[in-house]
């Protein structure tokens, strides 16, 4: 009894595991594979799984956290349509995008290895790999196919725009650096808050939802390549 316990609490977390991080893999794989100037160190993208690991549990407690004081705030009740739609740009957006920054940021942007504008690209799209583990595996197979490609474009959209800050600051461009920064984080916000709120007024399975969810994957892939084809060492 316990063998064929043992072995389908195997398969179960197997399958999980599959569905949780396997989309994720594959999309941090494709975006790693057009990196055609220099590759990134294995162990700064393990390294940069387990910041994302620690970036989803900090932001799960300060959502909380986030949620009780937006309620004060704003005088909605928790099940109030407008508390459920604003909350995902001013709380889940905000918090979810900040930490993954935070955490990310104090582990490469003085990392002789970030060196070319697309590594900004790279680093924040490994960072995003362990996004489906928040889920059992009921929901994993719609997050494979929206969910986790959609936070992967979020992340894109915020690497270009790292990659172009760190190569600013290279520069002396400091304050063009910090615009680039923070615009790279208002984007993903915005497009975090927009996949959240229409995901909670229409259903995962609502044409307008996946209308979203289309146009992030028109906006990101050739984002990627654009990239990876006009690449550009750093010159210090």
């Amino acid at each position: 009894m316990f063998f064929l316990f043992s072995n389908g609490l195997t398969l179960y977390l197997a399958i999980f595991l599959a569905l949780a991080v396997g989309p994720a893999v594959a999309l941090v794989r494709y975006v790693y594979n057009l990196d055609a100037l220099e590759r990134e160190p294995v162990g700064l993208l393990l390294a940069l799984f387990w910041r994302g690991v620690v970036a989803a549990l900090v932001a799960s407690v300060l959502e909380q956290v986030g949620m009780e004081a937006f309620g004060l705030l704003s005088g909605l009740g928790r099940q109030d349509p407008w508390f459920l739609l604003l909350s995902d740009f001013a709380v889940v957006g905000v918090i979810e995008e900040a930490c993954k920054y935070v955490l990310m940021a104090r582990a490469t942007w003085h990392d002789p290895n970030f060196d070319c504008r697309y590594d900004g690209v790279v680093y924040a799209a490994a960072e995003n790999v362990t996004y489906g583990l928040a889920s059992g595996p009921g929901v994993l197979l719609g997050r494979a196919m929206m969910a986790i490609p959609a936070h992967m474009g979020f992340a894109v959209v915020f690497g270009f725009l790292y990659g172009e800050a760190k190569l600013l600051s290279v520069r002396g461009h400091r304050i063009g650096a910090g615009l680039c920064v923070a615009c790279g984080y208002l984007l993903s916000v915005l497009l975090h808050g927009l996949y959240d709120s229409t995901a909670t007024l229409f259903g995962n399975g609502d044409a307008t939802f996946l209308l979203v969810v289309a146009v992030i994957y028109l906006i990101v892939f050739p984002v990627v390549h654009t990239m990876a084809r006009h690449d550009r060492r750093f010159l210090y």
